[in-house]
Formats: structure tokens, sequence, C-alpha cells
């Protein structure tokens, strides 16, 4: 009897590996071998055109937070840990978004996630990660004060391009994620760091163009500039290449690597129409960049920076950011317009727009994806019109993709717009 016991407590510590979905606990195989629920679910969210983040919160201190609490007072805290994550994470994120939170009674808890292209982007994942560390930081505290796990957090997107399965790009993205956390001398992690370092001293990446469109007229009368990393790679598209690039320290000199690009392109194609150009706000509050931007300039002394509008991406908070205004009161003395990005898509934007007073505000998608049935929508859009129209700023409505909604734009007297119902990205056409 003693025996049989024993084996079934083998058994079970083997197979016992729990998954963690909203609803309910399913038993998971060890070593991230990916089980139908979790592939099916993000086959899923892939086939509906949306991308799949795996984040990791690795316990940095598990050893000694092991050899303090003893075994049950650690299992005691790894409940605790659990059950405050799950509550978090499902007090942060939309239902839609959670795919699985998986638990593999290791030093991290593994969060799949899925991620709107058109809505999300590298800095909004990374402030919620830190986030929902923060708020299960305060909680555990309360209840076991003495206790101060550190964590560290890593995140990629899964890319089932380049892998034989689902299973195996939600695996390769797990190893990834945990190398990023984890920032210690791994394969996966020291890869791409060696990628990212590449990319950046060849400057190997390419620049798309997108038009802004004059609603009332139709003609184009900007461009917005697109980064793409090397064509045929897994950092081709922008959400892995930027993602790599600001967890490995790298962001800045790419971001300054763009506007170097679109400059060359400017010149080569002699576009004499306003250019775009995204940059995140910890960019523009780099005690640097103002310097950067002047040098380049410099060498390239036919492009004005009257032609040139430096779009603010991303939902960064501006708070705290001690140079940021200030090198946007410079940017503007030398010529530069700014514009807003994501407004319309939370509380970030709609004070960067009282914080800098921006000379164009660009209208999230998520407003106008099917404005043309959709009253609240509109009622919505009306209001934006209002807040641009008091603070001086003309209007970009982003992400059109049918008549329809075209038509609600016009019909608002919106001033420009662009997406995929205008034109998708291309080269930038020549003078």
């Amino acid at each position: 009897m003693v025996r049989q016991c024993l084996k079934n407590i083998n058994l079970i510590s083997k197979w016992g590996k729990l998954v963690l979905p909203l609803q309910k606990i399913k038993y998971f195989p060890p070593q991230f071998v990916i089980r139908d629920p979790v592939a099916k679910g993000v086959n899923r969210v892939l086939e509906q055109g949306s991308e799949v983040a795996v984040a990791v919160f690795n316990i940095k201190n598990l050893p000694e937070l092991s050899e303090l609490l003893g075994d049950m007072g650690f299992w005691e805290f790894m409940n605790m840990l659990k059950s405050t994550f799950k509550k978090v994470i499902e007090h942060e994120l939309e239902d839609e978004k959670i795919i699985s939170l998986l638990d593999y009674y290791n030093d991290d808890l593994t969060l799949v996630l899925k991620v709107d292209y058109s809505r999300d982007c590298v800095t909004e994942i990374d402030q919620t990660m830190k986030k929902i560390v923060r708020q299960s930081e305060k909680i555990l505290f309360k209840e076991m004060p003495y206790i101060e796990p550190v964590f560290d957090i890593g995140y990629m997107f899964v890319e089932k391009k380049y892998c034989s399965s689902v299973r195996e790009a939600v695996f390769k993205a797990h190893q990834q994620a945990l190398a990023m956390a984890e920032k210690r001398v791994r394969s996966e992690f020291n890869e791409m760091m060696y990628t990212i370092n590449k990319i950046v001293e060849k400057k190997d990446i390419r620049m798309l163009a997108q038009p802004i469109i004059n609603v009332a007229t139709g003609e184009v009368r900007a461009w917005e500039m697109l980064a793409r990393g090397p064509q045929g790679t897994s950092l081709e598209r922008p959400l892995q290449l930027f993602s790599v690039a600001r967890q490995t320290g790298r962001l800045y000199n790419l971001e300054l690597i763009v506007f170097e690009k679109t400059i060359e392109q400017m010149i080569k194609t002699g576009c004499l129409q306003d250019i775009f150009i995204n940059f995140t706000p910890v960019t523009i509050g780099n005690e640097r960049f103002v310097r950067d931007i002047k040098k380049m300039l410099a060498k390239n002394r036919t492009i004005s920076p009257y032609q040139i509008t430096l779009e603010i991406t991303e939902r960064d908070s501006i708070e705290g950011m001690e140079n940021f205004i200030y090198n946007i009161k410079v940017l503007r003395s030398l010529g530069f317009r700014v514009a807003v990005d994501d407004t319309g898509a939370g509380y970030a934007s709609l004070h960067s727009i009282s914080e800098i007073m921006p000379d164009i505000i660009k209208i999230d998608r998520s407003v106008i994806q099917g404005i043309d049935t959709n009253t609240v929508k509109e009622s919505m859009l009306k209001g934006l019109l209002l807040v641009a129209k008091e603070a001086g700023s003309l209007v970009v409505a982003e992400g059109i993709e049918s008549e329809g909604e075209a038509s609600v734009l016009f019909r608002n007297k919106v001033d420009l717009a662009q997406g995929y119902f205008y034109a998708r990205p291309d080269t930038l056409p020549g003078a």
C-alpha cells in the first residue's frame, strides 16, 4: 500500500504542472509542453489577424525566499502568489486578451495574451506588465510584509511563420521571453542581442510610407514613415523589432536610425510633402535627442524641420520625464511640428494633449472602427474634434478601412485620414 501511494505521488509530481485559464484549472505536463487548449487559443488569435505575446514574470530571488519560508511556508506563498497574479491580471486586462496564465512550479509565471496590432503597442505591453507586478507586490506585502519577491519581466511575440507548429512557436517565444526576463547568459538572449546589435550597426531597416489624405479633396497631404526590420526574418514586423530593441536597451539607437533613413528617403525621392516620423516619449525625452537630431539636419541642409512632424507614438505616460517637455519646446523652436498618436485609446493620450498642446491629434483606430454603424463612436469623434478645436490642432483619423468609415469623417469635416481604404504602406514616391 505504501509503495503504491509513493508511486501515485511520483506520478502526480511528474504530471501536475498547472495551466490556469480564467475559469478553470487544467493539468499539463512539465517543461512547457503546449497542449491543445493553449495551442488552439493561440492559433485562433493568429488566424484572426492579431498577434500573440508570451510574457514571463520571473521570481529573481526564489532561492532566498525558499530558504526563508521553509517548505510549508514556501508553498503557501506560491499559492498566494498565483492567486494574486490571477486576480490582478483579470482586473488589468480584458477577458478576450487573456489566452492563458501558465504556472510551471518554476521560478516564473507565464501569461499568454492577445495583442491587437491596430490598438496595442510595445510600450503599452511593457507598462502593463510592470503595472501587474506593482499591483501584485502591493497585495502580497499586505499579506506577507516580511516577504519581498523580486520580479524580472520579459516578453516575446509568437512567430508561427518560422516554426513547424503553433506549439513550437509558443515554446520558442517562452524561451526567448524567459531569456529577456533573466538577462543572463543564455543562447536565446545572446542570439537576440547579436541580431538587434547587427541591425543597429548595419542600419539594416527599410522604410515604408503610408499616405495621409485630405478628407475633403482626396489629395495626399503628407506621409507617415513606417519602419520594418530585415526582410524575411523574425524581426521584420515592427512589434517584434521594437520590443527586442526596447528590452535590450537599443530602442533609442533604432529610433534615431529611423529618422536618418527617413531623411535619406526624402532626399532620394525629392519629397516636398510633409513627413510624419514616429518616436516614443522615452526617446524624445532623452537628453541627447535634440543634439543628435541637430547633427543629422546639419549634414542634410536641404531638409527643413518645417516639413517634419514628430509623432509621439505609443501610450507611455509623459509624467516624470524631465527632459520631455523641454525637448518638445526646443524642437518646436527649430520648426518641427508635434503630433499625439492614439487619441481616444486611453487616459495617457488625453493627458498628453493637455500637456503638449500638439499641432496635430491622431484619432485612434479603436474609435474609427465600425463608426458608420455605431452612433456612440460618432459622438466620441465629435467630442475629440471639439478637444482638437480647443487645442488648435489639426485632426488625423487613423485606420480607415471602409467607404462607410470614410463617409462619416467627411460628414464631420475631419481634416485628414489614413488607412488601408486609401492605400497600404509602400515605398515613398518621388516628387
